[in-house]
C-alpha cells in the first residue's frame, strides 16, 4: 500500500546534489547551507568538493556523499578503488559508484562483483551502486541489482542523470528485487514535489536531486 502524500516527510529522503562540472566553491557552500537548513540526510558533490563540504558540515546531521567512476562507470576497478579511498580519507560518509555497464552487457558478472565488493570492503561507509537503468534491459537491471546486493552495496541507485532520469517503473522494479533488504535511491530529473512523492510511494528510500530546496519550498507553499 502506498504511503499517503501527507505522511511523507521529504526532508528525510532528499540528497541535495550539486554535480554540475562547472560548480564553484560558492555554489558548493550554498548547497551545503541549504542541506543543513532542511536537515537533508546528505549533500552529494564531486570528489574535489568533499573536503570543503565536510568542513562545512562537520558534526552536522547532513552527511557528505560523493560520486565514484562518475558518470560513465568505464574506469578501471583500480582507479575506482583509489578514488573511493581518497574520498573517504577526505571525509566522504557515503559513496555513489557507477558500475561497469559494459561488463553487465557482456555478462562478466565476476568483474562487476569484484569491483563492487572491493570498494564496499575498503570504504567502511554506505556504497550506493548506480545501475544507469535507462541503458540496461530489464533483465540486465535485475542481474546488476542482484550482483550489487551480493557484493555488499547499501543502496541501488537508478541513474546518474546524464543518460536519463529515474522513473516510477525503475523504482518499482528495484523494490521488487530488493524486497526491503537494502535501500533504493532514485535520481535524475526529479524537479517537483509531486515527482518526489510518487517515487517514494513507489519504493525509493533516497532521492537525489539538485532541486531539494525548491522542492521543499513548493511542498510548504502547498501545505501538503
Amino acid at each position: 500500500m502506498a504511503i499517503p502524500d501527507n505522511e511523507i516527510d521529504l526532508t528525510r529522503y532528499i540528497e541535495h546534489s550539486l554535480l554540475h562540472p562547472a560548480a564553484t566553491v560558492e555554489q558548493i557552500k550554498h548547497y551545503c547551507k541549504e542541506a543543513d537548513q532542511w536537515r537533508f540526510p546528505a549533500v552529494c558533490v564531486y570528489p574535489t568538493a568533499v573536503r570543503i563540504a565536510e568542513e562545512l558540515l562537520h558534526n552536522r546531521p547532513t552527511k557528505v556523499c560523493t560520486v565514484i567512476g562518475f558518470p560513465s562507470g568505464a574506469h578501471t576497478a583500480e582507479m575506482k578503488l583509489y578514488e573511493a579511498q581518497e574520498a573517504v580519507d577526505n571525509g566522504a560518509a557515503e559513496l555513489d559508484m557507477v558500475i561497469n555497464l559494459g561488463n553487465i552487457k557482456m555478462g562478466d558478472t565476476d568483474a562487476v562483483y569484484q569491483e563492487v565488493a572491493q570498494i564496499c570492503d575498503m570504504a567502511g561507509v554506505p556504497v550506493k551502486t548506480i545501475l544507469e537503468t535507462s541503458l540496461l534491459t530489464q533483465d540486465e537491471v535485475c542481474l546488476a541489482a542482484e550482483i550489487c546486493m551480493d557484493a555488499g552495496a547499501s543502496y541501488l541507485k537508478t541513474s546518474t542523470g546524464w543518460f536519463g532520469g529515474a522513473t516510477i517503473a525503475d523504482v518499482e522494479l528495484l523494490a521488487q528485487i530488493t524486497k526491503g533488504r537494502i535501500g533504493i535511491k532514485a535520481a535524475g530529473g526529479i524537479k517537483t514535489a509531486a515527482q518526489a512523492i510518487a517515487l517514494v510511494q513507489a519504493g525509493a528510500t533516497r532521492l537525489g536531486t539538485s532541486r531539494g530546496a525548491q522542492i521543499m519550498q513548493e511542498r510548504e507553499s502547498t501545505g501538503s
